[in-house]
């Protein structure tokens, strides 16, 4: 493929489109990148051999020209020394000279408008460069993203999480079974607080003791 149709399907191409058919679209990001760089460089490098070039045809010109102005002041002087087969001579030579000029200009002319096209059309490639690289970095940060989601997905669904639990569970279990058993230990025993609290509770049924039996007595003599 030539470098012209290459560059042309390039900077026509929809990035979307690609990037909507790719499978990897990170990949396929960084294959168009690698693909417009690659191309930039081409350019660059035949923009500087039709510039070359264009310099090379300008001077050729600008010399025959000069060979064209010459052969007609040539043919001025044998006309006016009456030397008209000279002259005729001379307009040959100067019309081979001018056609020679009208070729060049003509090439001069085709290598202007294919570098103008080449210099729209790598402001389009350009713009298009940076968007795709603005892309890959969107890209590779959805796609860690979502990379690092499937991970976590992938860790429940694998029942990890539900063995750990149950892990869990179990330890807490024999916890429990380990304070249950200190406490069947402790079952039966009095200690000094329960000592003071039992005095405690049988000061209270003595009050309450004392009370009931103090109205009691008062309803008694209130019915004699």
């Amino acid at each position: 493929m030539g470098i012209f149709s290459r560059f042309t399907d390039i900077v026509n191409s929809n990035i979307n489109a690609l990037l909507d058919k790719a499978e990897d679209p990170e990949k396929m990001v960084r294959l168009i990148i690698q693909e417009m760089e690659d191309t930039l460089v081409e350019v660059r490098s035949t923009s500087a051999r039709l510039i070359a070039e264009k310099k090379d045809s300008e001077r050729q010109l600008s010399r025959i020209s000069q060979e064209a102005a010459d052969w007609e002041a040539k043919a001025e002087l044998a006309i006016s020394k009456e030397r008209e087969d000279l002259a005729r001579l001379a307009l040959v030579e100067k019309k081979k000279s001018v056609e020679q000029a009208a070729a060049l200009e003509s090439d001069i002319q085709r290598l202007d408008e294919h570098l103008n096209r080449l210099n729209e059309e790598v402001g389009q490639l350009q713009a298009k460069l940076a968007d795709a690289k603005a892309r890959q970095k969107t890209i590779i940060m959805r796609q860690r993203a979502v990379a690092s989601r499937l991970d976590v997905k992938k860790t429940i669904d694998s029942g990890k999480i539900d063995d750990a639990m149950y892990r869990f569970e179990r330890f807490e279990a024999k916890i429990d079974d380990l304070e249950a058993q200190v406490e069947s230990y402790d079952m039966g025993k009095r200690t000094l607080r329960d000592e003071f609290a039992e005095l405690e509770g049988a000061d209270k049924i003595n009050d309450e003791l004392a009370a009931l039996k103090a109205r009691v007595n008062k309803d008694k003599k209130a019915a004699e």
